[in-house]
């Protein structure tokens, strides 16, 4: 039987195992959808922008949140 520790180790793992295998798509190739809300990315912003993943809504949050 598992404990909360080895669960959490589990779920880390699993985490960073589907980072690393959709690591090509920050890499290179933006994304049609947002990856924090799901919303649509503009076609523009995909073309200019490579390795694209965020919306510009969730874009200027994460910049907000880093600034503080």
């Amino acid at each position: 039987m598992k404990d909360i520790i080895d669960q959490a180790n589990d779920l880390a793992q699993l985490e960073l195992d589907n980072l690393l295998a959709n690591r090509q798509t920050f890499i290179g190739e933006s994304v049609i959808d947002c990856i924090e809300c799901g919303e649509p990315i503009p076609e523009k912003r995909r073309r200019l922008i490579k390795g694209c993943h965020l919306c510009i809504d969730c874009q200027s949050l994460k910049e907000l949140r880093t600034k503080r």
